[in-house]
């Protein structure tokens, strides 16, 4: 019997498939044609966007060399406890030199060192010392009574416990240092304020970007308005000097507000000699905070301008002039009838200022000094020259929490629709 319900009629192909089966395999086929056209975007994002992030997120918390090196050490201190004060027995250090010998041989004790070295320091040197000595110990002597004669540390409670402490796959360590924290026999303690310093080069990283962004907005929102004024020919040519800066190297520009800023410089020699300031006071405006923010301020001003100019160009200047007609004056239908139309484009402008700004580390490098560099600066040095590779990547992890936390506030406050390009 047919499962066609009385009086119902299949709907079927030329070749005799039912349509409803037809029109399904149809529109897989086109589902399948628009993943194959996006695959090679999506592809290069996943490599150049998500799997550095990714691979970021993994390196802030990594921690396998310890156990990889040492894996006889970290099976024999799982039954010593630090809070006995007393440093472990003989086997802990008969294992000890058993991977010791290995990592000697396979050169991969300095790296171990320099690793434990981030969370105390003399660790490093610790291990090339042992490392040096140790082809030449005795079996038929006990290990502890030998490596404590190679250096007192190796007797000491606290060595021991950074190599346990820090003897998983994974660690917050990183984390902790990120926010001036550590970990002692304790608990998680704030490092003295001596040594803390990334909780206030976050703080600084905020504040300075958020001064240069209402920067940008108080220079940038009197020129983009002139050039959506203006007629088209006088506003290209405006557009012109706006863009400018982007067809100078980024350390040119840098290096010549090095020039201009400095004690000596023409902005200081102009304000002696129109006698604004006396030669013995001249103004200190480079390598501080204040040199940071107008260098900046000048770098990222064309990111704030085109995003406005874009936006108030869509805005019909009869709005304005029938304001005006209903007894509006200049300041009353700017600011109740123009205003409002342009902050899709302040808000647009305000997002790429503020983001770019919050990751910029060479100008601020060049020209801030100790008070004026910003959170990357320290991340690039971590990278680059203390080769903490962890530590900046969770510097960097912090960053990016911190950057989509504003936007979720901005998304609040603002509304990310209300955001426009042109």
């Amino acid at each position: 019997m047919s499962d066609i319900p009385a009086g119902q009629v299949l709907l079927t192909t030329q070749d005799g498939r039912p349509l409803k089966a037809a029109l399904a395999t149809a529109l897989r086929r086109e589902k399948l044609r628009a993943l194959a056209l996006i695959a090679p975007l999506l592809i290069f994002v996943l490599i150049t966007f998500i799997a550095p992030i990714g691979d970021m997120l993994f390196r802030s918390v990594e921690n396998n060399i310890v156990p990889e090196t040492l894996p006889r050490t970290v099976v024999a201190l799982e039954e010593w406890d630090p809070a006995t004060g007393q440093a472990p027995g003989e086997a802990v250090y008969a294992a000890f030199y058993e991977d010791m010998l290995i990592a000697v041989e396979q050169k991969t004790h300095t790296r171990l060192g320099s690793r434990l070295n981030y969370e105390e320091g003399g660790i490093s040197s610790l291990f090339r010392k042992s490392g040096r000595r140790v082809d030449d110990m005795d079996p038929a002597v006990p290990f502890k009574e030998q490596f404590i004669e190679v250096d007192d540390d190796w007797g000491t409670v606290e060595t021991w416990r950074v190599i346990k402490q820090f003897s998983s796959d994974y660690t917050a360590g990183y984390f902790l240092n990120a926010f001036d924290a550590e970990r002692t026999a304790e608990g998680v303690e704030l490092k003295p304020e001596n040594e803390r310093i990334y909780l206030y080069l976050f703080g600084r990283t905020l504040y300075l970007s958020s001064v240069i962004t209402v920067s940008c907005l108080l220079l940038g929102y009197p020129v983009a308005y002139l050039l959506s004024a203006l007629p088209l020919r006088s506003s290209n040519l405006l557009m012109i000097l706006v863009l400018l800066p982007f067809w100078t190297s980024l350390l040119v520009r840098t290096s010549a507000w090095k020039v201009l800023l400095q004690q000596q410089g023409v902005i200081n020699d102009f304000l002696v000699w129109i006698g604004v300031v006396d030669n013995l006071n001249r103004l200190v405006m480079i390598n501080n905070q204040t040199g940071t923010i107008i260098a900046m301020t000048h770098i990222l001003l064309p990111f704030m301008i085109l995003p406005l100019y874009s936006v108030m160009k869509t805005i019909s200047p009869s709005y304005v002039r029938a304001a005006k007609s209903l007894g509006a004056n200049d300041w009353t239908a700017f600011w109740r009838v123009y205003f409002p139309q342009s902050v899709p484009g302040i808000g647009a402008g305000a997002v790429l200022v503020f983001i770019l700004s919050i990751g910029y580390y060479i100008t601020p490098e060049l020209v801030g000094g100790t008070s004026g560099i910003f959170i990357s600066n320290r991340i690039a040095y971590h990278i680059s020259s203390s080769l903490n590779w962890g530590l900046a990547a969770a510097l960097g992890t912090l960053l990016l929490v911190a950057v989509m936390v504003l936007f979720i506030v901005y998304d609040r406050i603002v509304g990310i629709d209300n955001v426009k390009l042109g």
